[in-house]
């Protein structure tokens, strides 16, 4: 699940993984007792009498990271995605409910010093302990251009014992501002926020979908019935000429819990009421779809496979998915892993599609745009490039009670390019939102797809 702090769908906590792996799904269980250490991600399993205690670790410290509730090998834990370890002797693999990729656990003799004695504590700490995770994690500084030592020589220096908290917060933040990152984000507990974006976007957020929502049902709909769906997170209407428009402005939060299974559940009912028969096959079927991600805040990267699943009736390779695996070598990645599109046993959309993108996108309406490439017949893309952020996000708390997050994978294409930092580009540019699209009461990249698609 693509963990943001300010989506559109709002915060929401856990790790994140898919599928078993064979290998390790053959044979007796194995007693999961004893301590795990995650492949990458820089993250401590330690089970024991029915709990599961996660621990966030660096070279120079251990954080507990929550506490799960044992029952088989599912661990759950209120307002967290529920996880799964399976695996045998000293290998296991962990699976969390709503997201794509395992993450492979291999058993260490015990918990790290670093986890069983009080952590370092005030602004140096806080700066060490932040400045690390980037340097053993990020896996962008070099496509980037950014010198993270330099950086750390510049500011540590600045950090003295009687550095007022917002000093600090200034600094730790403007530390990450070059990296023109989404996935970069620092949050206090009384709420003060600084949140990385690419130059020249707009982060999705509740107040931008407030604004232009009404201009879209006004300029591109035209007074077509718009219905929505999901906790207002999916939309549709039937647009003369038989051309469907479905909008996505997240893939999560479609219920009130952050439970995959829920939410799944309830995207596929949606998906249902919107993809009925009558529109998907027989003489008045759809000619073609017009799918809205223009503004879409992420979410769950397996609901995107999900709703990818819904419109296709062949499989298809999505993506390969890594993450940095090596303190000291930014160039060292855990094994790639392949993941697919499977068709739904559901009703199917598998005609023409335009898609539409823009800056506003990101995460999982990335992951998602980038899975859709490999579909047959493929959607042609109007508008912008995405935000380009794809990776899952690590989430950390600092000494002093402060909410941290950073990327640590790449998303792969088959010829094994990457999005990160650009972003996906359109097949067919055009405006997206701009001051003189809004001003002119114009949506050109909607009326550009419905032109492709009635021709």
């Amino acid at each position: 699940m693509k963990l943001t702090l300010l989506p559109v769908v709002g915060i929401v906590a856990g790790l994140v993984a898919a599928p078993l792996s064979a290998p390790l799904a053959a044979g007796a269980a194995t007693n999961l007792d004893g301590v795990w250490r995650m492949d990458g991600y820089g993250t401590i399993v330690a089970i024991d009498n029915g709990k599961a205690s996660l621990f966030s670790t660096t070279s120079i410290s251990c954080t507990p990271a929550g506490e799960y509730t044992q029952t088989g090998d599912r661990f759950t834990a209120d307002e967290e995605q529920a996880f799964t370890v399976r695996g045998r002797r000293d290998r296991a693999v962990m699976h969390v409910e709503g997201n794509v990729g395992d993450k492979h656990l291999r058993r260490v003799a015990k918990l790290p010093k670093l986890c069983t004695e009080p952590g370092a504590t005030g602004p140096l700490a806080v700066f060490d302990q932040f400045w690390t995770t980037y340097a053993e994690n990020y896996p962008f500084f070099q496509a980037k251009g950014i010198d993270w030592n330099k950086a750390r020589a510049t500011n540590r220096p600045l950090v003295t014992p009687g550095i007022s908290d917002d000093a600090l917060f200034a600094l730790l933040s403007n530390m990450i501002k070059p990296l023109g990152d989404a996935h970069t984000a620092i949050r206090t507990p009384n709420g003060k926020l600084y949140a990385g974006a690419r130059p020249g976007t707009t982060l999705p957020t509740p107040e931008l979908e407030a604004k232009l929502r009404p201009y879209i049902e006004q300029t591109a709909l035209k007074g077509v019935k718009y219905t929505s769906y999901a906790n207002d997170r999916i939309g549709y209407a039937d647009l003369p000429g038989r051309i469907g428009y479905l909008r996505v402005i997240a893939f999560l939060g479609y219920g009130d819990v952050p439970d995959y299974n829920a939410e799944r559940d309830t995207l596929n009912a949606t998906l249902d009421k919107i993809l009925t028969k009558e529109r998907v096959s027989g003489p008045g079927k759809l000619r073609g779809l017009i799918v809205d991600l223009r503004i879409n805040g992420g979410g769950s990267d397996q609901l995107a496979l999900d709703l990818a699943s819904r419109l296709t009736s062949k499989p298809f390779f999505a993506y390969a998915k890594r993450a940095r695996n090596n303190p000291v070598d930014a160039s060292a990645f855990t094994t790639p892993q392949p993941l697919f599109v499977a068709p739904s046993e559901r009703t199917k959309y598998t005609g023409p599609i335009a898609m539409l993108t823009g800056g506003s996108q990101m995460s999982a309406g990335e992951t998602f745009t980038q899975a859709m490439i490999n579909r047959v017949p493929r959607p042609v893309r109007i508008g912008e490039n995405t935000q380009g952020v794809f990776s899952d996000t690590l989430q950390r708390t600092l000494p002093n009670g402060w909410e941290y997050i950073l990327p640590n994978e790449e998303f792969r294409t088959r010829d094994w390019k990457t999005f990160d930092g650009p972003g996906i580009p359109p097949d067919i540019r055009t405006p997206v939102f701009t001051t003189a699209e809004l001003d002119g009461h114009r949506d050109t990249a909607f009326r550009t797809a419905l032109k492709l698609l009635v021709r």
